[in-house]
């Protein structure tokens, strides 16, 4: 398979992922916004910003050019923030042919839509041949050729498959998935905890705490989940509790590192300001509290979270909050379902 692979997005994701797909042989461009980092990267073969110790390979080609990297290609990798797919897709959507796979690989919904990107995808590019690739995967570890596993999940059995075969190399293994629902909103929910965890971590407290958070936050995840249509299995899985444990534990996750600081007691924009990227978690707290209402879905973390985020609330009070509540079974489906045994 001799593919031709265009990457919109050159941050750390993007990269690694564009030198994975070059050392395979592909013949791959990869997109820039930014002028001066086009620059910079071609003059270094570096991508200094984000992947300071990895080279480019030499079949991996750079542009700023919108219509280049789109051009006669068999996949497009979408590796923007939530935040931009919308412009991105909209400059680029007379480019995009009819038989390209879009394969994205960014993880949130977008705030005022309260779309997943799959939906932002098929609004812009209808009918088109989608994929998401998602899971524990931090790029610095990836570009590093450390051994990961993640998810390629699509609508169509054919084309997640083809994503599947198009990554998979003996460091960085792929399963497919058919449920785009479950995949996306593991990836895009995981990000609102590991803020929580983060949090959790720059107050003090210990790994007990983290752990209760990640287990609840887990079940918030697959009760909101289920709601929107997704299987509640894909939760268990790469895409949901796999992804929850990297995000949560690691200092590579920018989601984790911001929520330490907003524990110390630093404000939100200079979390951000200090992490220096996208730190996809905090809009996507917005998008998720929304989406709990929508769905009447009960998000007690989630609502937390939002609440220092977004409406100034104490830290320290707000894990007062999630210790108080009413106390409650913690399998209340399998309670409830089976009241008159138990």
């Amino acid at each position: 398979m001799s593919e031709r692979i265009g990457v919109l997005g050159g941050g750390s994701w993007g990269t690694a992922l564009a030198i994975l797909l070059a050392k395979k042989g592909y013949d791959v461009h990869m997109w820039l916004r930014d002028e001066e980092q086009l620059i910079d990267m071609n003059r270094t073969r570096i991508n200094n910003k984000y992947l300071p110790d990895i080279i480019l390979p030499p079949n991996l080609k750079l542009t700023n050019d919108l219509e280049e990297v789109n051009f006669n290609k068999d996949a497009i990798v979408l590796s923007v923030g939530t935040h931009g797919v919308r412009e991105v897709l909209n400059n680029c959507k007379s480019y995009i042919k009819k038989d390209q796979i879009i394969v994205n690989v960014s993880k949130g919904i977008e705030n005022e839509s309260l779309l997943r990107i799959s939906q932002i995808v098929e609004e812009i590019v209808p009918n088109s041949r989608y994929a998401i690739l998602s899971g524990p995967s931090h790029a610095e570890e990836v570009a590093k050729n450390m051994p990961t596993t993640v998810v390629s999940s699509s609508g169509i059995k054919e084309v997640a498959e083809y994503v599947q075969d198009l990554f998979i190399t003996p460091e960085f293994r792929v399963y497919a998935n058919p449920d785009v629902i479950g995949v996306e909103l593991g990836g895009a929910l995981k990000n609102v905890i590991a803020l929580g965890a983060g949090i959790s971590d720059g107050l003090g407290c210990g790994d007990n705490t983290k752990a209760a958070l990640m287990t609840r936050g887990i079940f918030e995840m697959a009760r909101l989940g289920e709601k929107m249509g997704a299987q509640g299995s894909t939760f268990l899985g790469l895409a949901g509790i796999g992804d929850l444990i990297v995000t949560c534990t690691s200092m590579l996750s920018r989601n984790r590192r911001a929520g330490i600081l907003i524990g110390q007691g630093i404000k939100t924009s200079d979390a951000i300001k200090q992490i220096g990227m996208v730190v996809e978690g905090i809009k996507t707290t917005k998008s998720t509290f929304d989406l709990s209402k929508i769905y009447n879905v009960d998000m007690p973390i989630t609502e937390e979270i939002y609440g220092v985020l977004y409406e100034g609330k104490d830290v320290k009070y707000s894990v007062s909050n999630l210790m108080i509540r009413d106390k409650k079974h913690e399998m209340e489906n399998i309670v409830l379902e089976n009241n008159n045994l138990w």
